[in-house]
């Protein structure tokens, strides 16, 4: 795990393969070559065209750091074979699960998961090794704007699976889907061999269902093929290892979740959604800061604009007149300072004015700016700095030890070291 992680400050090798992006209807032939590498500036949220996009198999997370592993899906490469990848999210990235905002802890392991990524802003201060030898199944590109499930991407990229077979044996089968845009495909999409099994949920209006339910009614036979006409829904994807070692199939997807109708799948949302506010309204909401007014004995007056995709009723809690906390944090969103968690150094004051930017705000950017002004400020709270921020309607509660630096002397508060553990 140490040699995984080691901090690097080597500049990147520019690559001229590029890397390739691979979506989870093509044919392992496909590869789409990539715009040159593009790395993030500092107070400057990038540009999500020039992102580098893969696919692959999330297999660790470290989600007090904002980092982990995927198993990138690289063409015909075998998958079980490709090393985990690194990769750290960016302060402003956004991940997404079931539809709605989540945190890297919300995902399971194996989920399969699209990749939005940068090259590193700083090398020198990257949570994750800087890739020294790009390749398909380790680009360049780990540091991620938008990291999210298939469901999730599916929605913004407004298509839909069509099912147009199954094929059950016992408790276990097989399903036969193509990824097409929802409004309708030129039936040229490839199709994909999914398994399915016992352990397979079936989201349709509140209820939960398995093979067996869909069996009992009449929907799916028990045995044998059905024709399933090409039913619009969508799906939740992981890998699984298939088949014997003589006959392998190396990538073949497993589904873990269908929701026959876009109204289960937005029940899935609005509970992902909940868990997600719960654990904000106990971290805070990320930001970076515009600008700083500096006054006379500590006063100063910060604007500050808040990073994307938190749920709206979060942003209701900040007004005009209201009281706020700032705090400073790293990169990772580790809050900084203080030793009893992210309120203990914090600045306190009250809220001058919160205001939308005109246009669309880029992916990682909420759109909103607040100016906040203060009696105390703190030296984390710095023009391009990443800071914390939490209405005063919310409850002050302290955040796990992982989870927050101290007065960030140490390197063992960002990446702790196996010293963590109890000796027995």
């Amino acid at each position: 795990m140490k040699t995984l992680f080691i901090l690097c400050s080597s500049l990147l090798v520019l690559y001229s393969s590029g890397v390739r992006a691979i979506a989870a209807n093509d044919e392992p032939s496909t590869k789409n070559q990539v715009p040159v590498p593009f790395r993030p500036e500092a107070g400057k949220f990038p540009p999500m065209e020039k992102a580098a996009s893969y696919q692959g198999e999330l297999v660790f997370v470290d989600h007090a750091n904002r980092r982990g592993s995927i198993r990138v899906r690289a063409g015909s490469d075998v998958l079980y074979r490709n090393a985990p990848h690194p990769f750290a999210m960016l302060p402003y990235g956004v991940v997404r699960y079931h539809g709605a905002t989540a945190d890297l802890r919300d995902i399971p392991l194996g989920t399969m998961l699209h990749v939005s990524a940068f090259l590193p802003p700083d090398p020198k201060i990257s949570a994750v090794p800087i890739v020294q030898n790009p390749s398909v199944e380790h680009p360049a590109e780990n540091h991620v704007l938008l990291l999210e499930d298939e469901a999730s991407y599916c929605l913004r990229e407004s298509k839909v699976w069509k099912l147009k077979e199954v094929d059950l044996q016992k408790d276990r089968g097989m399903v036969i889907a193509t990824r097409e845009p929802k409004d309708g495909g030129d039936g040229t999409a490839a199709e994909q061999k999914m398994t399915i099994d016992t352990a397979t949920r079936i989201w349709r209006g509140r209820e939960c269902l398995g093979i067996a339910d869909l069996i009992a009614e009449g929907t799916w036979t028990a045995s044998g093929k059905k024709s399933l006409g090409g039913q619009a829904v969508r799906l939740g994807l992981t890998w699984l290892p298939a088949g014997t070692w003589e006959n392998r199939v190396e990538n073949q997807f497993h589904i873990t979740d269908i929701w026959l109708e876009d109204t289960a799948l937005q029940r899935s949302a609005q509970q992902q959604t909940g868990v997600h506010q719960a654990l904000i309204r106990t971290r805070w909401m990320a930001a970076w800061v515009d600008a700083v007014e500096y006054g006379k004995f500590g006063r100063a007056t910060v604007t500050a604009t808040l990073f994307g995709d938190y749920d709206a009723t979060l942003f209701a809690d900040l007004a005009a007149g209201s009281k706020m906390m700032m705090n400073g944090a790293e990169n990772t969103l580790k809050h900084a300072g203080g030793a009893y968690g992210p309120a203990h150094m914090a600045a306190k004051g009250s809220i001058l004015e919160v205001t939308r930017v005109p246009g669309v705000a880029p992916m990682g950017s909420s759109g909103v700016q607040v100016r906040f002004e203060t009696d105390l400020i703190i030296e984390g709270i710095r023009p391009g700095r990443v800071v914390h921020v939490r209405p005063s309607s919310w409850t002050n509660v302290a955040v796990p030890r992982e989870e927050y630096l101290g007065d960030g002397s140490k390197l063992e508060d960002r990446f702790p070291s196996p010293a963590i553990f109890p000796k027995y």
